[in-house]
């Protein structure tokens, strides 16, 4: 969802309300996109978007579209947890033929850094998660990832699954579309394939939104200060 939409969940807090909620490409995808671009116009081959999930997410797909991808592919399916997503992802990649698999290293509502990782295991193939450089010459790779305290770098064979993020590109890097890229996402082809796993390894028991924050009230003087303190905070 939009960074700025209002999040509500239903009745059993167990889901999303999504009517009405607008939703955006994720910023770590967007890095990855914006990189294949990058890389398709200085290598050639084409960019196809995959994306798991309901019709509601098909205007983002779009949009990946008019900034430069060549088509696009829906599976249509509810991504309840991260390995659902990545299996639907690993049996539509594993039929078919890519050199690079980029994704983002997270998406930015659940933060949890699974589906790359998953996916690489799962496809059994090379995976640098973090990545903030990747340089391809002919079927090799270098891909340079962050770890604690500083950078990792390595070096192998494609294809590659690449957990992108900020340092790939730079945000000056990404992509508006503009509007002969808004007309030609049109006739852009934008497939829709039915889900090929049924069965869910977790479930949402309950959300809960953050409590809010708390009003600041400002003093005057350390003696009101001392008092809110002893009296009202009761911390001395």
């Amino acid at each position: 969802p939009d960074t700025t939409a209002k999040i509500n969940f239903d009745a059993a807090r167990k889901a999303l309300y999504a009517s009405g909620v607008q939703f955006v490409i994720n910023p770590y995808d967007e890095f990855s996109l914006t990189k294949a671009l990058h890389l398709k116009e200085a290598h050639g081959g084409s960019i196809t978007v995959l994306n798991v999930g309901g019709p509601e997410t098909e205007p983002t797909l779009r949009k990946a579209l008019a900034i430069g991808a060549d088509q696009a592919i829906r599976i249509n399916a509810t991504p309840t947890d991260a390995i659902t997503v990545a299996k639907e992802l690993k049996n539509h990649i594993s039929a078919n033929t890519y050199d690079l698999i980029l994704c983002g290293q997270e998406s930015i509502d659940y933060n949890g850094q699974q589906v790359p990782a998953m996916l690489g295991a799962l496809l059994n193939l090379p995976f640098v998660n973090a990545c903030v450089d990747l340089t391809i010459d002919g079927s090799s790779a270098n891909a340079t990832g962050e770890i604690d305290g500083g950078h990792a770098t390595y070096s192998g064979s494609l294809p590659l699954v690449v957990g992108g993020k900020k340092g790939l590109v730079e945000e000056k890097d990404l992509r508006i579309p503009n509007m002969r890229g808004i007309m030609t996402a049109r006739s852009k082809p934008l497939q829709v394939l039915e889900a090929s796993e049924s069965d869910t390894a977790t479930q949402a028991i309950k959300f809960v939104k953050p409590a809010g924050k708390s009003s600041v009230k400002l003093v005057d003087s350390v003696d009101e200060l001392v008092h809110l303190l002893h009296n009202e905070a009761k911390a001395i």
